[in-house]
């Protein structure tokens, strides 16, 4: 069975920067689409970034564009997401997720199927 597993998260300044990894194990995703999400506290999980599944497509949140960047290394099953210019707004649980539905955009929620257990990433300002 796939699972993914997040790590990299963490205590950073604003204006700072974190990478963070998101490594599957299992079946490989190397065919698919992936996506990173967020959910901060009272709010919804909402959509960060998306990357194809050869890694030439990318999409982001406009809150996040030109700051944040995603990546993908097949070979060792991992996508990454480097953020930069941290903001105290970017505080939340960072999911990675397998895209199973390729009907919309790629950001809904509803399009992944499988999800990692997330990793916090909180800002200080």
């Amino acid at each position: 069975q796939r699972q993914l597993v997040e790590s990299g998260g963490g205590l950073a300044q604003a204006g700072g920067s974190l990478r963070l990894s998101c490594a599957a194990s299992g079946r490989t995703f190397s065919g698919y689409d992936m996506g990173w999400f967020r959910q901060a506290p009272g709010k919804e999980r909402e959509f960060v970034a998306k990357i194809s599944w050869s890694g030439g497509n990318t999409y982001y949140a406009d809150s996040v564009k030109g700051r944040f960047t995603i990546s993908r290394d097949n070979a060792k099953n991992t996508v990454y997401l480097q953020m930069n210019n941290l903001k105290s707004e970017d505080t939340a649980v960072y999911y990675c997720a397998v895209r199973s539905d390729y009907s919309g955009s790629g950001s809904d929620e509803r399009e992944y199927r499988t999800w990692g257990q997330g990793t916090q990433v909180t800002v200080s300002s």
